[in-house]
């Protein structure tokens, strides 16, 4: 395997744990010691202990479970800002560990950067589907986040360069999606949108 295929495998890692870090960290773990995935490169391989999974698990149970209180779900949500990004970049530092040190510092920087533009679609999305008053929305796109986490989370080392352009390609979708959002909600918010009703 290639450095580069390496630090494109961290940045797999990073764009999963920039959507959500508990459940990157449990998915990999599991995934190691039950034989889906190979064993983790570098430090990485840490997340495989019982004690890392059983943490994770917890966490991400937690975070369910507060992500499906409207309101809260946007609180929680902005407050993962501070950690996310960091977190991330932390972990695909670990997956290149045993590369050169500018492979190194390429995975983290462009692992922290992936991970920050991630988790900054994510929280647009989040804000735009918190705003509905029942939980059932908020629970359709937890388990859309854990279903991206786990295919990124499992494919990346089998298949890294398709995993990862496809992951692009939907965080560019959602960033259209997003956007397309904000400026409708301007329009709203702005009384834009009488002018086109007839009186």
């Amino acid at each position: 395997m290639t450095s580069a295929t390496t630090v494109v495998q961290s940045l797999g890692v990073a764009f999963a744990a920039g959507i959500n870090l508990p459940a990157t960290v449990a998915v990999l773990g599991v995934s190691e010691r039950a034989g889906w995935i190979g064993p983790l490169p570098g430090v990485l391989g840490a997340v495989a202990n019982i004690w890392i999974i059983s943490i994770a698990v917890a966490l991400y149970v937690i975070e369910f479970l507060v992500t499906l209180v409207p309101g809260v779900a946007s609180v929680w949500e902005t407050a993962q800002s501070v950690i996310r990004p960091p977190a991330a970049a932390f972990l695909a530092v670990a997956t290149a560990y045993n590369l050169s040190p500018a492979f190194l510092v390429a995975a983290g920087l462009l692992g922290g950067g992936l991970a920050l533009t991630t988790h900054g679609t994510k929280l647009g999305l989040r804000y735009a589907v918190d705003s509905s008053p029942e939980p059932v929305t908020n629970g359709v796109a937890n388990m859309a986040e854990f279903g991206t986490v786990a295919s990124i989370g499992i494919f990346i080392w089998s298949h890294p360069y398709i995993t990862l352009t496809v992951a692009i390609l939907v965080l560019i979708l959602l960033i259209l999606v997003v956007r397309r959002i904000v400026i409708t909600l301007r329009k709203l918010l702005n009384g834009e949108w009488k002018r086109g009703i007839p009186a």
